[in-house]
Order: C-alpha cells, then structure tokens, then sequence
C-alpha cells in the first residue's frame, strides 16, 4: 500500500546513477563502450541491456556521476569503467 512508482524522467537530471536510469560506460583497459537500463530483479534482461539493480556493475554505478570511475569485480578481475552519460528515459 506504501509502494510509489517513481518516473525517473521526472527526477533533477544531475548526471547521477539511480535506479531507472540507463548508463553509457567506457571500460577504461579496453575503449569498449556499453549501456545498461538499471532496473529490478523481474525485469532484466542482458540482451535488451536491462541490468538487475543487485547486479556487481549496477551496484558499483548507484550514486556515482557522470566522469566518475568505478571498480567492479568479474570472474577476470577487477575491471574499471568510466562513466559517459547518464539518461533519464
């Protein structure tokens, strides 16, 4: 009865990374960009590029802002991205 859905697009765009937000990353080692939808549990989706907000990539990118660097541990180490943009859609 609490629950409220939140429209994201109507939220301060201020470059930072929350839950529906879609991101643009750059892998830092590599020059490969991608974008991931930060959505819940039910809805991810890899192939439609729809990340789990407890995945390791999204929890590293909550909070964070545009330019912001972050860490994430893979089955091949550490990985770091950079943070291109960051949309409201």
């Amino acid at each position: 009865a609490d629950a409220q859905v939140i429209d994201v697009a109507n939220l301060p765009q201020n470059g930072k990374v929350f839950f529906g937000t879609t991101v643009s990353i750059i892998n830092i080692e590599t020059d490969e960009k991608y974008a991931y939808k930060i959505v819940g549990e039910d809805e991810s989706d890899v192939k439609l590029n729809k990340i789990s907000v407890s995945s390791p990539i999204a929890r590293a990118l909550i909070g964070k802002e545009v330019d912001d660097v972050v860490g994430v541990l893979t089955p091949a180490g550490d990985v770091e991205y950079e943070i291109e943009a960051v949309s409201y859609n």
